[in-house]
């Protein structure tokens, strides 16, 4: 048995012990995160009811680089139930076999590697069921579903997954409804759950007509990152933190995620959408809510996005000035790009959050295509003092958490330079959070699909939230700034440091 380390696990086990209320959720699954081990490689997670999961886009892209190889990764933690399936659903006619081996090239390609003897116990598990899916024509789907169900014995719960571009969401959503697939089953829907303010009321009113909100879990794996889960235990697990998360400590916080890639295998969907369509109103909202919420009453799944909610509807309209938008030089000679597109590549903005807690305190989001570096970090910068010490140098305090990988954290603080002279010097302690003993970090569409099937919907956006995010950015929407150059490699157009001021970008600043 191996030890799991995740943001949920010491905090549900026995709460944090400091007067926030939090307590243990009371779930009858719990969640992986909240037991001692997890199970050696190769068993199952016994206490999860029988599943069959539905992949609709199981040749496609994102189930190639993401969804498959994590369904590979749960079996090898054993965080799957003891009886499941996994039938892939496309418009072609692929066989059993046919479809066991796309997915072990995938694994292959994507990994993890698949061995033999796991290979072979997880492959099993696997089906195909051709001939697209809508609801004027099901294919093989419900044949294939009836076998699989008689197969399994008793009454498996089902996990449709929507792996497909947003486009399909509508056919696949009145397919479900049409064809009788809708009681009981969880339905998973990929972001981008709408790509502008209409688009989103639009799928949105259809899925809800369809759909309990309780069976909708809507991806945002940034949500799912253990660095992001950890925001809640840095937080409220640790005086040293939560005594000065706030106005009166907290100076500016940064949310800063560049990216050196470019868009040229998604230039199409891309061009649709944009910087800030694509990340902004998405991820980077949602990091924000995050670091910004009030302390929810437990940790219960209702409580933990009532709080993102409530500080989502205190994010105030973006405004023009408040905004620097770029493109990099060259990406209207991507194939696929319009010669006079304005899409943005790069969004930076000033985010106000209205809250007693925030009020005043600037929330710089950042992001783009082809940048200097790729990083995923959240920083807050903190005041500096009053007292005796007046030159401090640099930023003085800095509490930093990079969101990549299994995350890490960094503490920016003043220190005495070693000598006879009271000179200061800036010092950076850093903990990797990998490195904790007795876990085992788990990427984020592993934590994210396994919370779908014990039912918890912590980690994901709900229907609430996401219309308060689209209502902070639609005044942009109807209203954008002009779209600056910026070269590939750089950080961006210059306006963009203006937003920082006075502390200035962490990410790209220079030594003086």
């Amino acid at each position: 048995m191996r030890a799991v380390s995740c943001s949920r696990a010491g905090v549900a086990a026995g709460g944090y012990g400091h007067g926030t209320g939090w307590r243990r959720r009371a779930d009858p699954v719990a969640h992986p995160c909240e037991r001692s081990t997890v199970p050696e490689n190769g068993t199952t997670d016994s206490d999860l009811p029988p599943t069959i999961f539905v992949l609709y886009g199981a040749t496609g892209d994102l189930a190639r680089r993401m969804v498959l190889p994590a369904f590979f990764q749960l079996a090898q933690y054993g965080l799957l139930p003891s009886e499941w399936r996994l039938v892939g659903n496309g418009r072609g006619d692929v066989s059993h076999e046919d479809f066991q081996g796309r997915v072990k090239d995938a694994l292959t390609e994507f990994g993890p590697q698949p061995e033999e003897g796991p290979w072979e116990e997880f492959s099993k598990n696997l089906r195909f069921a051709g001939g697209g899916f809508d609801e004027t024509d099901p294919g093989s789907l419900l044949d294939v579903l009836e076998d699989t169900k008689a197969e399994m014995g008793g009454d498996p719960q089902h996990v449709h997954y929507l792996a497909v571009p947003p486009t399909a969401f509508e056919k696949l959503t009145k397919g479900l409804q049409e064809h009788g697939l809708t009681e009981g089953s969880r339905v998973v829907y990929e972001k981008p759950y709408g790509t502008d303010p209409e688009s989103f009321r639009e799928l949105d009113e259809l899925v809800l007509s369809v759909l309990d909100e309780e069976q909708v879990f809507r991806i945002d794996h940034f949500l799912g990152k253990e660095g992001t889960q950890d925001l809640h235990v840095l937080r409220f697990a640790n005086g040293l933190f939560e005594h000065v998360w706030d106005r009166e400590h907290v100076q500016q916080v940064q949310i800063d995620v560049p990216e050196t890639l470019d868009v040229s295998q998604r230039a199409e969907f891309y061009d649709a959408t944009g910087a800030t369509l694509d990340m902004l109103v998405t991820h980077l909202f949602q990091v924000a809510a995050e670091v910004a919420m009030e302390p929810p009453v437990d940790l219960s799944p209702e409580s933990l996005q009532d709080a993102r909610e409530s500080v989502l509807a205190a994010f105030r309209p973006l405004a023009k000035e408040d905004v620097v938008l770029g493109q990099f030089e060259g990406y209207t000679d991507i194939e696929g790009v319009p010669d006079d597109s304005t899409t943005d590549t790069f969004v930076a903005a000033r985010l106000w959050v209205d809250t007693d807690r925030w009020h005043g305190v600037p929330f710089l989001l950042r992001t783009g295509k082809k940048l200097a570096e790729s990083q995923q970090r959240v920083s807050l910068l903190l005041r500096k003092p009053d007292g005796p010490v007046t030159q401090v140098p640099g930023h003085g305090n800095v509490v930093s958490l990079s969101l990549s990988g299994a995350g890490s954290l960094d503490l920016q603080f003043v220190a005495k330079k070693p000598g006879p002279s009271l000179e200061l010097t800036q010092a950076t302690t850093s903990l990797d959070l990998a490195d904790i003993e007795g876990g085992t970090p788990l990427p984020p569409y592993v934590s994210l699909i396994h919370d779908v099937v014990t039912g918890d919907r912590s980690l994901f956006t709900t229907s609430a939230g996401l219309s308060k995010a689209w209502a902070s950015v639609e005044p942009l929407l109807e209203d954008r700034p002009e779209v600056q150059p910026y070269e590939p490699g750089s950080w961006g157009p210059t306006a963009a440091n203006d937003l920082a001021a006075p502390c200035g970008w962490l990410l790209g600043q220079t030594d003086e």
